[in-house]
């Protein structure tokens, strides 16, 4: 039988990716108890960052918010590799997304948007979320965004 939530991605012409790779010395997500929190989730899309800079001077706005889409994704991933299916998603509790801004860039929110958005597109109301949006000075190895996410599992798979 083929998961709900990895159908819904095939409809949305998604594919799961493979668990990106930690850069540090962290494990990429942690299960306790009912709960899963991922690490923050680059927009790493084979290992490589599409694009790098600060959002609002050396990439816009909605490639930032596209890039926010590709960590939730990742983060999707990194969900799985613990959870061990994405059906057993009770709901996303918490995102938190990191912004390099820009100076004068005050868009943070609607940059996050981009993993919120995918989330709900995937998950249904079981993605929709409490958030954060923060602005910062600079991510690991120049990454535009950053997203970690917090969800809470379900104790087993209804299958109807």
């Amino acid at each position: 039988m083929t998961a709900r939530t990895e159908t819904r991605l095939a409809e949305l012409g998604l594919e799961l990716p493979e668990v990106a790779a930690p850069l540090a010395s962290y494990v990429p997500a942690v299960r306790t108890g009912a709960y899963v929190y991922t690490a923050g989730q680059l927009p790493l899309v084979d290992g490589k960052l599409p694009l790098t800079g600060k959002v609002g001077a050396e990439v816009t706005a909605e490639q930032a918010k596209d890039l926010a889409r590709t960590c939730a994704l990742n983060a999707l991933a990194a969900v799985k590799s613990v959870a061990g299916d994405l059906d057993r998603v009770a709901r996303v509790v918490k995102v938190t997304g990191f912004v390099a801004s820009a100076p004068e860039f005050t868009g943070q929110p609607g940059v996050v948007n981009g993993a919120s958005e995918l989330l709900a597109e995937v998950l249904g109301e079981r993605g929709v979320h409490a958030r954060s949006a923060v602005g910062v000075a600079v991510l690991p190895i120049d990454a535009p965004v950053e997203v970690e996410i917090v969800v809470e599992l379900q104790a087993s798979i209804d299958q109807s």
